[in-house]
């Protein structure tokens, strides 16, 4: 995997109008996350002028390996399959059009020699809740609750689940890192990424607490019952919670 990413930056460095080849997530400063399952981010550093370019063509992706698949996932960037099954999701940016973007863990895979310093670093602030304390994310996972049982009861079972399943549970994977300290490799995009490793079952219950699409119910009061051992339930709320799990 890191080999296929040297073998593009590689080649890139043969272009004139690119800029660097910066490494992301497992491929990124974070490397001890690489694993069998990773897949291949990066972002592609170019002249003002040849995002679009190299945005929309996969000619120069596929110097080192034939690209078997691949679609445009957002303006500046694709996801692309290599045909010995490594997997790439990158983006393509100028240096201007890297400075907004929010992205932490960056690696220089290439660099020209006349790049500017400070690629790796963004100042755009990371995706986070306005308040980052217990009782935010408590009374975030109760309210989840509320409005998810209530979706359950009206028959929308999906909305309900990404509440209850979705919402619910992600505020108390916060509590946990709140209470349990800063695990390993966190991914400050997406808290649900290796929670498996970092809590056991008999700390994050996840089966139960992510039973399916029928199991809303179920998920709600193991949920509640989780919350309610370890910090103080808003009685008023509570009550209401317990009402709707009884219908």
């Amino acid at each position: 995997m890191l080999q296929r990413l040297d073998e593009l930056a590689a080649h890139l460095a043969t272009r004139e109008d690119t800029v660097a080849v910066l490494g992301l997530g497992s491929a990124g400063a974070q490397r001890g996350r690489l694993d069998d399952h990773s897949d291949l981010d990066f972002f592609l550093i170019v002249e003002e002028g040849a995002t679009g370019r190299y945005a929309e063509a996969t000619d120069w992706l596929a110097a080192p390996c034939p690209v078997v698949y691949s679609f445009a996932n957002e303006r500046h960037g694709r996801k692309a399959l290599y045909a010995d099954g490594i997997f790439v999701e990158y983006a393509v940016f100028t240096v201007a059009e890297l400075r907004r973007v929010a992205f932490r863990g960056a690696r220089v895979v290439w660099r020209r020699a006349d790049a500017p310093p400070g690629l790796t670093e963004s100042d755009v602030p990371e995706p986070r809740p306005p308040f980052d304390t217990v009782e935010f994310h408590l009374n975030e996972a109760l309210t989840n609750l509320y409005v998810g049982l209530h979706r359950e009861l009206r028959g929308e079972h999906l909305s309900a689940a990404r509440f209850i399943q979705g919402h619910a549970v992600d505020r108390v994977i916060a509590l946990l890192r709140l209470s349990e300290g800063e695990p390993p490799y966190r991914d400050l995009f997406d808290p649900s990424r290796r929670v498996e490793r970092t809590y056991p079952p008999q700390l994050l219950p996840l089966a139960e607490m992510v039973p399916g699409y029928r199991g809303n119910a179920a998920a709600a009061r193991a949920i509640l019952d989780w919350l309610g051992a370890r910090f103080p339930i808003p009685a008023p709320l509570g009550a209401r919670i317990e009402e709707l799990l009884s219908k």
